[in-house]
């Protein structure tokens, strides 16, 4: 898979987070998230401590939350549509400052901010703790089947590759004088989306080969098994425990 430390997502570190078995991380951000997608939006409160609980792990995995913040940015789409939904909703109408805006749609857009932001977090947090091989490793061990397995691990050893290769092409484009200035420029861009799709596809077929001819029979060979003490699946059970308890008394509420 490469040198894992090298991946841009994670943060190499040394804290108790970091050292938790893959696997008893991926069950606890699964918990979590669910916890915090069916607590009702209508209990802002629940999400506040959400909020500070997934903080507290930042802070005790030590990564620095501008490294977090920076990769937040794949929130943007949702921020901007969460920002709309509340001028293009139905219902009835109030207002906020000028604006009128629907009520339905205003309590719909803060949900779906305060769920999607904490997703979010809590995502990169473990893949900021997690080196991807681990996090292969981790879902093996919970089950997954392995061709999703095998797909994920390719994907993130060569995003990268590919990523790459389109920024030479566009390094290509740009030297030979062109500027995407105006719509007649998608002809030469669609252009560039193809051509990167045929060597996306043939490389992947040279790769295939080259597997085959070492002795690829459809499955990878396991390297390690994790294993996890009931000392760390306790650790790792705190956060969505707590969320469990916030949950369920805001439920009662």
């Amino acid at each position: 898979m490469g040198a894992s430390h090298g991946h841009h997502l994670h943060f190499h570190g040394h804290s108790p987070v970091h050292h938790l078995p893959a696997h008893t991380k991926i069950v606890a951000l699964v918990t979590f998230v669910l916890v915090v997608v069916a607590t009702p939006r209508e209990h802002a409160w629940a999400f506040a401590v959400y909020a500070a609980l997934l903080l507290g792990v930042v802070g005790l995995a030590r990564v620095p939350f501008g490294h977090l913040a920076r990769r937040m940015v794949v929130e943007v789409p949702f921020v901007v549509f969460a920002v709309l939904l509340p001028f293009v909703a139905s219902g009835p109408r109030t207002q906020v400052g000028p604006f009128s805006v629907s009520e339905p749609g205003l309590l719909a857009s803060w949900g779906l901010l305060a769920k999607g932001t904490l997703g979010v977090l809590a995502s990169l947090t473990l893949a900021a703790t997690t080196e991807p091989r681990d996090v292969l490793a981790g879902l093996e061990r919970l089950r997954l089947p392995q061709q999703l397995v095998q797909i994920f691990g390719f994907m993130m050893r060569y995003l990268e590759v590919v990523t790459g290769e389109l920024k030479r092409m566009r390094i290509a484009r740009e030297s030979r004088g062109f500027r995407a200035r105006s719509l007649g420029s998608w002809p030469a861009l669609a252009s560039t989306v193809g051509a990167l799709f045929i060597r996306s596809y043939e490389r992947g077929e040279r790769i295939h080969l080259a597997m085959l001819s070492r002795g690829y029979t459809g499955r990878l060979p396991v390297t390690r098994t994790l294993t996890a003490t009931p000392a760390q699946w306790r650790l790792a059970a705190a956060l969505p425990a707590a969320a469990l308890v916030t949950l369920a008394v805001a439920v009662s509420l």
